[in-house]
């Protein structure tokens, strides 16, 4: 069954650091883009960042500079580095992945949309306080 899987969660103080991880089956055919999106109580999920198997890479306003996407690409896996973590942040964190190399350009372009990725992670909880 394809699928990704999240780790790397936990709790921090302010201004401290964390990186997640994310395991995918291999970026092709269904895997040509990985995004981060989370969800806090009471919200709406929010996308975080994105990359495809072109290299494109895209950070929503909220997290620019602060949050970093890389890959191993000879793991399978997708890393965001979350750095100067704020009360904010708290929320729990999902990796998504698309076939569609088209869908992180889509993302920077109009903006993150749920629907547009299709296989999803259970999310690993981020909480920031003091």
């Amino acid at each position: 069954q394809l699928q990704v899987v999240e780790s790397g969660g936990g709790s921090v103080q302010p201004g401290g650091s964390l990186r997640l991880s994310c395991v995918h089956p291999g970026f092709t055919p269904n895997y040509n883009t990985i995004a981060w999106f989370r969800q806090a109580p009471g919200k709406e999920r929010e996308g975080l960042s994105c990359t495809n198997t072109q290299g494109a890479l895209h950070y929503a306003d909220s997290v620019k500079g602060r949050f970093t996407i890389s890959r191993d690409n000879a793991k399978n896996t997708v890393y965001l580095q979350m750095n100067n973590l704020k009360p904010e942040d708290t929320a729990i964190y999902y990796c998504a992945g698309d076939a569609g190399i088209m869908s992180c350009v889509t993302s920077a372009i109009e903006g993150f949309s749920p629907g547009l990725y299709d296989y999803w992670g259970q999310g690993t909880q981020v909480t920031v306080s003091s």
